[in-house]
């Protein structure tokens, strides 16, 4: 590789490419009630983010968009360097922007280099930042969008749409086209954005993109992330939608804050009626309704397999599985798995059956997402779906209708983990918990291209202003539009200082004030939420927060053991290491992971250092609930501080219990700080996850949340 040789090159790595992870949620992060903001909401205290820049690296913009529009905005800030940037020949694909949408770029020079290579009928998108797929429209105006009375899609949810940070400008990045060799986002592009967002000058960048988890060094958006923070740029990326097994979770650099996916409080109900009287409540967001008082016969995808498909495929509902003569004029029951949930339908559509029934796998548990089907649908439980089956097996005559869905409000549980958000523990760097927080992620509502139809496949030619997706691309631009706030509302906080906010003020009950759980209703763990669900209100004012330098992150790529060549890659040039660099549990982060602790009872003592942010003089004492079968000293065990911004360290040690543990098995535990009683007071928590090895037994035990 020649390029390699060049002095200015500082590393060379393969251009991997990457797939894009895809408003009422606001109202139940507790930043309004019903419809009113109260003087001591984040949004209040933060002025909706007025005077931030967002970005968004995506798949572009569609600006014509109500949430992008700048009426009664003021001049863009001075500071702002960036460029609306497009080179399409058609005057209706060019973006245009205005002083919401100050800039609009397009990086497409690694995606054009790998269609090349794909040979005949790969061709590369126009040259245009607008959005044709629908996606970078959805998060950036989940990030930052402007109020928007009467958001709707086809009458459901109807209401104001609204971003995290309405007040913040926002600007996007296009660098997603459209998929060649099972990807669309390549790193050349990634990293390119990255640059261009440090220059023009952004504050946070969503990034809801991601590829399997891979070295730091070898990942694109590990280094684009990295320069951008060392900049003093937030970015908030998404976990991944890998879920719900152990070890999928992706964007695991500890600079990045990565968001897992959890539901809220608002569902789109659509009962299918049985011919018994029975009714199974699923969701839904079909407009299509069938007609009233008239009961249709249903049948088992299985039972209605054509003759040259195989019982997996139609089980499945692939397209052409099915027999038109057994399915016609019926209301067909799939299982959910393998291809798109909106397809099934189209399947079930094409074959002449007049609706779908859609049942969760095992894995998918309780975990019901209301998707705009091409016909009467709705989409139902696991264990509601095995009832059903059963149900069929036991009538010759089996019949029932499904209604139309409504908007429920004020659902329990809530929230509870998707079942696609991917989860812990964290395969590259196991010292490092991720993803480090939840946020809504399904069924979010938000604004739409005009060139694609809500279930972005090709078949669909409806159009929709809005549209409802889910996915941790959908929770990630929460979270950004939040990080915004917290930088109109504390400019001098570094990102790393933004993170901790956010992680420790997390909650990780629900509605019920129970623990949070999975999508099959069991108990989850912080593999699946990190530190727990994201309350802005409270990360507005967290008392202390867990700051991360240069210096701390030279500490961590060392104790990778990276050499001075790759960690220029991250540092802009050759860096020599420490002569004793830290551990990389030492990594002054919101939540302390011992990966491998000792059987014998050996202690193990990581560090910690807190900044105060709050009122002073102040004075934290520690609580702790020790993960099962380890004892676990915090010392000091209480914290003074005589000014703001003094800092303070504490270590923390671990020591094994004999019999109290399983090989190799994790557990979970947390440290609290807090200053006293009543409303007022913090509590600082960051969670604790401890594994102890076993005695070589080569079984390792990893709970699924």
């Amino acid at each position: 590789m020649q390029i390699s040789k060049h002095p200015s090159v500082v590393s060379v790595f393969p251009n991997r490419g990457h797939k894009l992870h895809t408003t009422r949620s606001w109202e139940f992060l507790g930043m309004e009630k019903d419809g009113r903001v109260r003087p001591d909401s984040i949004w209040a205290k933060a002025r909706y983010g007025d005077g931030v820049i967002i970005g968004n690296l995506d798949t572009g913009v569609w600006p014509e968009a109500g949430s992008f529009s700048d009426d009664g905005m003021g001049p863009v800030p001075a500071r702002w360097r960036g460029v609306c940037h497009d080179q399409s020949s058609s005057d209706d694909a060019q973006v245009r922007c205005n002083r919401k949408l100050i800039g609009a770029r397009y990086f497409n020079k690694g995606y054009a280099a790998t269609v090349g290579r794909a040979g005949a009928g790969a061709s590369p998108s126009p040259a245009s930042t607008r959005d044709s797929d629908g996606h970078g429209t959805h998060t950036l105006s989940t990030a930052a969008g402007r109020f928007v009375p009467g958001a709707n899609l086809f009458g459901y949810g109807n209401g104001t749409a609204k971003g995290g940070a309405p007040g913040a400008r926002v600007a996007a990045y296009k660098v997603c086209w459209r998929p060649v060799n099972g990807s669309e986002c390549f790193d050349a592009d990634i990293i390119a954005a990255f640059d261009a967002a440090i220059h023009d000058g952004v504050d946070v960048l969503s990034v809801s993109l991601g590829g399997a988890p891979t070295e730091y060094f070898r990942d694109g958006v590990a280094i684009g992330s990295f320069h951008a923070v060392r900049n003093g740029v937030t970015v908030v990326s998404s976990a991944g939608n890998s879920g719900p097994g152990a070890g999928t979770v992706s964007n695991t650099a500890p600079w990045l804050v990565t968001v897992g996916a959890s539901t809220m409080d608002r569902e789109f109900p659509a009962y299918l009626v049985l011919g018994n009287k029975k009714q199974i409540k699923g969701q839904s967001l079909s407009p299509v309704p069938l007609p009233a008082n008239k009961h249709y016969r249903l049948i088992s995808s299985v039972e209605a397999k054509a003759e040259d498909a195989t019982v997996a495929q139609a089980q499945l509902c692939i397209e052409g599985s099915l027999d038109k003569k057994k399915v016609r004029g019926k209301i067909v029951v799939c299982m959910r798995g393998k291809n798109a949930r909106v397809e099934k339908g189209e399947a079930v559509h094409r074959a002449g059956g007049v609706g779908l029934v859609l049942a969760n796998d095992e894995a998918t548990g309780n975990e019901m997402i209301a998707d705009a089907h091409v016909l009467p649908a709705t989409h139902i439980t696991y264990s509601d779906g095995v009832a059903l089956l059963a149900y069929l097996n036991s009538t010759r005559s089996a019949s029932g209708y499904i209604t139309l869905p409504n908007t429920a409000l004020e659902t329990k549980p809530a929230p509870f983990m998707a079942a696609f958000s991917s989860q812990g523990p964290n395969t590259v760097t196991p010292q490092i918990l991720k993803p480090d927080i939840t946020a809504p992620g399904v069924s979010i509502l938000a604004a739409f291209t005009g060139l694609a139809g809500p279930t972005g496949l090709t078949f669909d030619s409806r159009r929709v202003l809005f549209n409802s997706e889910s996915g941790t691309s959908m929770s990630c631009p929460h979270v950004a539009g939040i990080a915004g706030l917290l930088k109109a509302l504390h400019p001098d906080w570094s990102p790393a200082a933004i993170k901790s906010a956010i992680m420790t003020t997390a909650r990780v009950q629900d509605n019920t004030r129970r623990p949070m759980s999975n999508s099959s209703f069991l108990r989850a763990t912080p593999f699946a939420y990190g530190a727990g669900h994201v309350q802005p209100n409270r990360a507005a004012d967290p008392g202390l927060v867990y700051d991360t330098n240069a210096t701390d992150y030279l500490h961590f790529l060392c104790a990778l053991g990276y050499n001075s060549t790759v960690i220029g890659t991250f540092m802009g040039g050759p860096r020599a290491c420490p002569a004793t660099p830290r551990r990389p549990e030492d990594l002054n982060y919101p939540s302390v992971t011992v990966p491998h602790m000792s059987a014998s009872g050996e202690p193990r003592t990581v560090t910690r250092r807190v900044r105060n942010v709050g009122a002073a003089p102040a004075a934290y004492d520690v609580r702790v609930r020790a993960p099962r079968g380890v004892s676990v000293t915090v010392r000091p065990s209480r914290l003074e501080f005589a000014a703001a911004g003094e800092e303070k360290e504490f270590a923390v040690t671990f020591r094994a219990r004999t019999g109290r543990f399983l090989p190799g098995e994790y557990v979970f535990g947390q440290i609290v700080w807090s200053d006293g009683a009543g409303r007022r007071r913090h509590r600082v928590r960051s969670p604790v996850v401890v594994r102890v090895a076993g005695r070589r037994t080569g079984k390792t035990s990893v709970p699924v949340a």
